[in-house]
Protein backbone atom coordinates (compact mmCIF):
# COMPACT_ATOMS: atom_id res chain seq x y z
CA UNK A 1 0.00 0.00 0.00
CA UNK A 2 1.38 3.43 -0.98
CA UNK A 3 2.20 5.85 1.83
CA UNK A 4 2.50 8.83 -0.54
CA UNK A 5 0.40 11.84 0.51
CA UNK A 6 -2.67 12.04 -1.73
CA UNK A 7 -1.95 15.60 -2.87
CA UNK A 8 -3.34 14.81 -6.32
CA UNK A 9 -6.82 14.62 -4.77
CA UNK A 10 -6.69 18.26 -3.65
CA UNK A 11 -7.43 21.26 -5.87
CA UNK A 12 -4.49 22.61 -7.84
CA UNK A 13 -4.19 26.37 -8.20
CA UNK A 14 -4.06 26.36 -12.00
CA UNK A 15 -7.30 24.35 -12.04
CA UNK A 16 -9.40 26.95 -10.20
CA UNK A 17 -7.57 30.31 -10.30
CA UNK A 18 -9.17 31.39 -13.60
CA UNK A 19 -12.50 29.72 -13.07
CA UNK A 20 -14.52 32.59 -11.62
CA UNK A 21 -15.96 35.68 -13.30
CA UNK A 22 -16.14 37.64 -10.02
CA UNK A 23 -12.77 36.79 -8.45
CA UNK A 24 -9.25 37.43 -9.72
CA UNK A 25 -6.55 35.36 -8.06
CA UNK A 26 -2.80 35.63 -7.86
CA UNK A 27 -0.43 33.74 -5.60
CA UNK A 28 3.13 34.61 -4.69
CA UNK A 29 5.28 32.69 -2.19
CA UNK A 30 2.21 31.04 -0.69
CA UNK A 31 0.27 34.30 -0.30
CA UNK A 32 -3.01 34.18 -2.20
CA UNK A 33 -4.70 37.45 -3.17
CA UNK A 34 -8.42 37.34 -4.01
CA UNK A 35 -9.74 40.47 -5.74
CA UNK A 36 -13.52 40.77 -6.03
CA UNK A 37 -14.88 42.51 -9.13
CA UNK A 38 -17.65 42.70 -11.72
CA UNK A 39 -16.44 43.03 -15.31
CA UNK A 40 -13.19 44.52 -14.05
CA UNK A 41 -14.90 47.18 -11.89
CA UNK A 42 -16.23 47.23 -8.33
CA UNK A 43 -18.16 44.12 -7.28
CA UNK A 44 -21.90 44.27 -7.93
CA UNK A 45 -23.41 41.72 -5.59
CA UNK A 46 -25.81 39.13 -6.97
CA UNK A 47 -26.35 35.44 -7.49
CA UNK A 48 -23.16 34.95 -9.52
CA UNK A 49 -20.63 36.24 -6.94
CA UNK A 50 -22.63 34.58 -4.16
CA UNK A 51 -22.31 31.19 -5.86
CA UNK A 52 -18.71 31.74 -6.93
CA UNK A 53 -17.48 32.77 -3.51
CA UNK A 54 -19.13 29.76 -1.89
CA UNK A 55 -17.16 27.44 -4.19
CA UNK A 56 -13.98 29.52 -4.30
CA UNK A 57 -13.64 29.54 -0.51
CA UNK A 58 -13.98 25.75 -0.58
CA UNK A 59 -11.25 25.40 -3.21
CA UNK A 60 -8.93 27.85 -1.44
CA UNK A 61 -9.32 26.01 1.85
CA UNK A 62 -8.57 22.64 0.30
CA UNK A 63 -5.39 23.78 -1.46
CA UNK A 64 -2.60 23.50 1.10
CA UNK A 65 -0.28 25.60 -1.03
CA UNK A 66 -2.31 28.62 0.11
CA UNK A 67 -0.49 29.80 3.24
CA UNK A 68 -2.03 33.26 3.82
CA UNK A 69 -5.08 34.76 2.08
CA UNK A 70 -5.73 38.43 1.26
CA UNK A 71 -9.24 39.53 0.24
CA UNK A 72 -9.78 42.91 -1.40
CA UNK A 73 -12.04 44.73 -3.84
CA UNK A 74 -11.65 46.65 -7.09
CA UNK A 75 -11.53 50.38 -7.69
CA UNK A 76 -13.23 52.63 -5.18
CA UNK A 77 -15.70 50.09 -3.71
CA UNK A 78 -15.39 46.77 -1.92
CA UNK A 79 -18.94 45.53 -2.55
CA UNK A 80 -22.19 47.10 -3.68
CA UNK A 81 -24.58 48.41 -4.72
CA UNK A 82 -26.68 49.37 -1.68
CA UNK A 83 -29.99 47.53 -1.60
CA UNK A 84 -33.09 49.67 -1.98
CA UNK A 85 -35.15 50.15 1.16
CA UNK A 86 -38.64 48.68 1.49
CA UNK A 87 -40.01 52.21 1.25
CA UNK A 88 -38.98 52.16 -2.41
CA UNK A 89 -39.85 48.60 -3.39
CA UNK A 90 -41.21 45.28 -2.21
CA UNK A 91 -38.45 42.80 -1.53
CA UNK A 92 -38.07 40.07 -4.14
CA UNK A 93 -40.24 37.10 -3.28
CA UNK A 94 -38.84 33.61 -3.71
CA UNK A 95 -40.52 30.25 -3.93
CA UNK A 96 -39.56 27.62 -1.34
CA UNK A 97 -37.53 25.83 -4.02
CA UNK A 98 -35.66 29.03 -4.93
CA UNK A 99 -34.91 29.73 -1.29
CA UNK A 100 -33.89 26.11 -0.80
CA UNK A 101 -31.09 26.65 -3.33
CA UNK A 102 -30.01 30.07 -2.07
CA UNK A 103 -30.28 29.08 1.59
CA UNK A 104 -28.18 25.97 0.96
CA UNK A 105 -25.54 28.16 -0.67
CA UNK A 106 -25.70 30.78 2.09
CA UNK A 107 -25.12 28.16 4.76
CA UNK A 108 -21.92 27.05 3.03
CA UNK A 109 -20.60 30.46 1.98
CA UNK A 110 -19.50 31.49 5.46
CA UNK A 111 -18.79 27.93 6.55
CA UNK A 112 -16.33 27.51 3.68
CA UNK A 113 -14.70 30.83 4.58
CA UNK A 114 -14.21 29.67 8.17
CA UNK A 115 -12.87 26.34 6.93
CA UNK A 116 -9.88 28.13 5.41
CA UNK A 117 -7.31 27.22 8.05
CA UNK A 118 -4.67 29.85 7.28
CA UNK A 119 -4.66 33.51 8.38
CA UNK A 120 -6.86 35.82 6.33
CA UNK A 121 -6.34 39.55 5.79
CA UNK A 122 -9.04 41.86 4.43
CA UNK A 123 -8.08 45.05 2.59
CA UNK A 124 -11.36 46.97 2.38
CA UNK A 125 -10.69 49.49 -0.38
CA UNK A 126 -14.01 51.36 -0.24
CA UNK A 127 -17.65 51.02 0.81
CA UNK A 128 -18.67 47.50 1.81
CA UNK A 129 -22.45 47.73 1.80
CA UNK A 130 -23.30 44.18 0.70
CA UNK A 131 -22.05 41.18 2.66
CA UNK A 132 -19.73 43.34 4.75
CA UNK A 133 -19.45 40.39 7.12
CA UNK A 134 -17.04 38.69 4.69
CA UNK A 135 -14.11 41.08 5.26
CA UNK A 136 -15.00 41.47 8.94
CA UNK A 137 -14.62 37.70 9.40
CA UNK A 138 -10.98 37.87 8.35
CA UNK A 139 -8.32 37.77 11.08
CA UNK A 140 -6.79 41.14 10.21
CA UNK A 141 -9.06 43.83 8.76
CA UNK A 142 -7.54 46.89 7.09
CA UNK A 143 -9.66 49.72 5.73
CA UNK A 144 -9.01 52.55 3.34
CA UNK A 145 -9.92 56.00 4.60
CA UNK A 146 -12.83 55.99 2.13
CA UNK A 147 -14.23 52.66 3.35
CA UNK A 148 -17.66 52.35 4.92
CA UNK A 149 -19.52 49.38 6.39
CA UNK A 150 -23.28 48.77 6.19
CA UNK A 151 -25.79 45.94 6.11
CA UNK A 152 -28.00 47.46 3.43
CA UNK A 153 -29.69 44.29 2.20
CA UNK A 154 -31.38 42.73 5.21
CA UNK A 155 -33.63 44.36 7.80
CA UNK A 156 -33.84 47.78 6.11
CA UNK A 157 -34.36 45.98 2.80
CA UNK A 158 -37.23 43.87 4.11
CA UNK A 159 -35.35 40.72 5.14
CA UNK A 160 -34.59 39.04 8.44
CA UNK A 161 -30.80 39.50 8.97
CA UNK A 162 -30.30 35.78 9.33
CA UNK A 163 -27.54 34.73 6.93
CA UNK A 164 -24.65 35.21 9.34
CA UNK A 165 -24.69 38.97 9.89
CA UNK A 166 -26.68 38.27 13.07
CA UNK A 167 -23.65 36.37 14.36
CA UNK A 168 -20.74 38.42 13.02
CA UNK A 169 -21.66 42.00 13.85
CA UNK A 170 -22.94 41.56 17.44
CA UNK A 171 -19.84 39.46 18.13
CA UNK A 172 -17.44 41.98 16.59
CA UNK A 173 -19.11 45.19 17.84
CA UNK A 174 -20.84 44.10 21.02
CA UNK A 175 -24.44 42.99 21.34
CA UNK A 176 -26.17 46.37 21.59
CA UNK A 177 -24.12 48.16 18.96
CA UNK A 178 -24.45 45.16 16.63
CA UNK A 179 -28.22 45.06 16.94
CA UNK A 180 -28.47 48.81 16.32
CA UNK A 181 -26.24 48.46 13.25
CA UNK A 182 -28.44 45.73 11.76
CA UNK A 183 -31.84 47.24 12.60
CA UNK A 184 -31.10 50.78 11.39
CA UNK A 185 -28.91 50.17 8.33
CA UNK A 186 -26.28 52.33 10.00
CA UNK A 187 -23.36 53.40 7.80
CA UNK A 188 -20.03 53.38 9.63
CA UNK A 189 -17.12 55.24 8.10
CA UNK A 190 -13.60 53.86 8.48
CA UNK A 191 -12.82 55.71 11.71
CA UNK A 192 -16.13 54.71 13.27
CA UNK A 193 -15.49 51.10 12.22
CA UNK A 194 -12.09 51.31 13.89
CA UNK A 195 -13.66 52.60 17.10
CA UNK A 196 -16.35 49.90 16.93
CA UNK A 197 -13.77 47.12 16.63
CA UNK A 198 -14.56 46.11 13.05
CA UNK A 199 -11.16 47.08 11.63
CA UNK A 200 -7.60 47.15 12.95
CA UNK A 201 -6.00 49.86 10.81
CA UNK A 202 -7.19 52.77 8.65
CA UNK A 203 -4.85 53.68 5.80
CA UNK A 204 -4.70 55.80 2.65
CA UNK A 205 -6.13 53.74 -0.19
CA UNK A 206 -2.88 53.97 -2.15
CA UNK A 207 -1.00 52.10 0.59
CA UNK A 208 -3.73 49.65 1.61
CA UNK A 209 -2.80 46.62 -0.45
CA UNK A 210 0.92 47.02 0.12
CA UNK A 211 0.25 47.04 3.87
CA UNK A 212 -1.81 43.85 3.51
CA UNK A 213 1.11 42.19 1.72
CA UNK A 214 3.55 43.47 4.35
CA UNK A 215 1.45 41.87 7.09
CA UNK A 216 1.04 38.68 5.06
CA UNK A 217 4.82 38.35 4.72
CA UNK A 218 5.19 39.01 8.44
CA UNK A 219 2.74 36.19 9.19
CA UNK A 220 4.59 33.94 6.74
CA UNK A 221 7.72 34.14 8.89
CA UNK A 222 6.02 31.83 11.39
CA UNK A 223 6.13 28.04 10.91
CA UNK A 224 3.25 26.64 8.89
CA UNK A 225 1.62 24.72 11.72
CA UNK A 226 1.77 27.78 13.96
CA UNK A 227 -0.08 29.75 11.27
CA UNK A 228 -2.69 27.09 10.66
CA UNK A 229 -3.39 26.14 14.24
CA UNK A 230 -3.54 29.78 15.35
CA UNK A 231 -6.14 30.51 12.67
CA UNK A 232 -8.19 27.51 13.81
CA UNK A 233 -7.95 28.54 17.45
CA UNK A 234 -8.75 32.21 16.91
CA UNK A 235 -11.84 31.47 14.79
CA UNK A 236 -13.25 28.66 16.93
CA UNK A 237 -15.62 30.87 18.91
CA UNK A 238 -16.98 32.38 15.70
CA UNK A 239 -17.25 28.93 14.13
CA UNK A 240 -19.22 27.56 17.08
CA UNK A 241 -21.61 30.51 17.07
CA UNK A 242 -22.06 30.20 13.31
CA UNK A 243 -22.71 26.47 13.49
CA UNK A 244 -25.33 27.01 16.20
CA UNK A 245 -27.09 30.13 14.93
CA UNK A 246 -26.69 30.28 11.13
CA UNK A 247 -29.19 27.49 10.29
CA UNK A 248 -31.73 29.06 12.69
CA UNK A 249 -31.21 32.49 11.14
CA UNK A 250 -31.56 31.13 7.61
CA UNK A 251 -34.77 29.36 8.58
CA UNK A 252 -36.31 32.60 9.83
CA UNK A 253 -35.02 34.53 6.83
CA UNK A 254 -36.54 31.88 4.58
CA UNK A 255 -39.93 32.23 6.28
CA UNK A 256 -39.78 35.94 5.50
CA UNK A 257 -38.60 35.70 1.91
CA UNK A 258 -41.00 32.91 0.89
CA UNK A 259 -44.10 34.72 2.15
CA UNK A 260 -46.80 35.47 -0.39
CA UNK A 261 -45.96 38.64 -2.36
Amino acid sequence: MSTQAPGHLRPQFDEYCGRYQSIRMRREDGILELTLHTDGGPLRWGRLPHAELEEAFLMVGRDRQNQVVIVTGTGDEFSGPPAESTSNRRYHHQSPDEWGELGWESNRLLGNLLAIDVPMIAAVNGPAVRHAEIPVMCDIVLAAEEATFQDSAHFVGGLVPGDGVHVVFPMAMGLNRGRYFLLTGQVLDARQALAAGLVAEVLPRAGLLSRAWELARQVMRQPELNRRYSRILLTEQLRRQMNELLPFGLALEGLCITRRP
